[in-house]
């Protein structure tokens, strides 16, 4: 029996199987789009789609937090102390770990404490008027960001759907795959451009073909969306593994050893000894521990703390990190909140208001700095509402390239005078062979590397070739079978 397409059918270089297959990358990478496109867009379309709402949280947050987040601008503010006394007052049965001052006016100074009740990268925050230092409430904050329970719902359903940390390999092997996916469809509608288009102008990437028509037109939207979308999807891609449980630990070790790592300031007063070296159960009989100070003269110490940090060049929100023992200073870091491109930080003895250490954003390597550009904006904090914006955009746009993707494929599936198979036939086999060999070389190199480095992804490409080599085998069947 004869095989038909039910789409009207399409010459375009890119769609015609039964064409001896061109010594160029092109086989290879529209296979390759196939299959990614087909099995890992699910999880590449639900990390979209809660992309989309992750991207817009702060927003979020702001409207439905107002009570928490917001108060009336009053003349002067109260003394940090104060404010931090009455927060205190409200939990005094945990420990005080940090003061984050009001950003901004208008807005609440948080008093953040360690909650055993709680879980990993969460706070206890009570959040105080800075104009009156009364208290307006409290709430769990999740993170360097201080998200509070609903953007932290969000966070974790786009991270790991609420499954725990066997969901996070969902979000992983959408990260690791978005990059192929994408690259490999951009050397697609090059060709394809190319091929169609009279004039040779990379404009036309982006424009659909109005005059195609049925799949031909689902296509040309498909590719310029694509385009589109590209640059946006490399970045999250990129910031998305450094978030993984797989990659991400390779990413870290790869860090460790080229001195990308994040620096921190030392708090370690001049004299003392580090606090990690009191740890364990054993202690030199020539090194006692520091003792405690009171909280009560940590909270006086903090106004000539932020003053002392002001004065060094912490002119950005920060958050003050309060220590727990004499031979620690206060930390104040500026905070990661929309607006705030730096990171500086400094260390302050509170006992003297003397800055004893301090770590310029600008001394940070630049892989450091790359990366912290990019989890911020990943988490739609760079720019503010702009940067929200823009992920909202292009997560939408994402969720209908994969949408168009799919129709393309069920509209290509062959018809049957018994009926039509589900889904779309494959493109032609031996994508491989296809190849130059130089280029197929570097390809198989590059697979194994990448494979090595990002694990999902190379064990997700090990199954795609399985699958490929068994409907290979299928279709050797003797004549008669289907």
């Amino acid at each position: 029996m004869s095989v038909t397409d039910v789409s009207p059918p399409d010459t375009s270089p890119d769609d015609v199987p039964e064409r001896a297959p061109r010594r160029t990358l092109h086989p290879l990478a529209l296979r390759l789009h196939f299959y990614a496109g087909l099995f890992v867009a699910p999880f590449i379309l639900i990390a979209a789609v809660t992309g989309a709402l992750y991207a817009i949280s702060p927003t979020l947050e702001a409207l439905t937090s107002k009570d928490l987040l917001r108060v009336p601008v009053g003349a002067t503010e109260a003394p940090l102390a104060e404010q931090v006394r009455n927060g205190v007052a409200v939990r005094p049965d945990l420990t005080l770990v940090a003061v984050a001052p009001a950003p901004a006016p208008g807005e609440t100074t948080r008093v953040l404490f360690a909650d055993p009740t709680l879980g990993e990268s969460e706070r206890r925050a009570v959040f105080v008027n800075p104009y009156t230092a009364e208290p307006v409430g409290e709430s769990t904050v999740y993170g360097s960001s201080g998200a509070l329970p609903l953007r932290t719902w969000i966070d974790q359903l786009h991270r790991n759907l609420h499954l725990g940390e066997p969901g996070r390999l969902y979000s992983e092997l959408a990260a690791s795959w978005l990059w192929v996916v994408t690259l490999a469809g951009l050397v697609l509608w090059i060709r394809r451009v190319r091929a169609r288009r009279a004039r040779n102008s990379a404009a036309w990437l982006l424009a659909p073909d109005s005059a195609q028509r049925g799949r031909n037109r689902l296509l040309t939207w498909h590719g310029a969306l694509g385009t589109w979308v590209l640059p946006m999807a490399l970045v999250l891609s990129a910031t998305g593994m450094t978030w993984s449980t797989y990659a991400g630990a390779n990413i870290e070790e790869l860090r460790a050893q080229l001195s990308w790592t994040t620096p921190a300031v030392s708090s370690t007063l001049p004299g003392a000894e580090p606090a990690h070296e009191h740890g364990g159960d054993h202690h030199d009989a020539g090194h006692a521990p520091a003792a405690e100070i009171d909280p009560a003269t940590r909270i006086a110490e903090l106004d000539a703390v932020l003053a002392a940090a002001r004065a060094d060049g912490i002119t950005q929100p920060a958050e003050i990190a309060v220590p727990s023992d004499a031979g620690q200073a206060f930390t104040v870091k500026e905070r990661r909140i929309p607006g705030t491109y730096t990171a500086d930080a400094v260390a302050v003895d509170g006992a003297t208001g003397q800055v004893t250490d301090r770590l310029p954003y600008a001394e940070w390597p630049l892989m450091a700095k790359l990366a912290n550009w990019g989890i911020q904006f990943h988490m739609g904090l760079m720019f503010g509402l702009l940067n929200q914006l823009l992920l909202l955009v292009s997560m939408v746009g994402l969720s209908a390239v994969i949408l168009l993707g799919y129709r393309m494929w069920w509209r290509r599936r062959p018809a049957r005078a018994t009926g039509r198979t589900l889904g779309g036939r494959a493109p032609r086999r031996g994508a491989l062979r296809s190849t130059p060999l130089p280029l197929a070389v570097a390809a198989v190199v590059a697979a194994l590397l990448v494979g090595w480095f990002v694990p999902l992804f190379g064990l997700s490409l090990l199954g795609f070739l399985a699958v490929d080599v068994l409907l290979g085998q299928l279709r050797r069947a003797p004549a008669g079978t289907d």
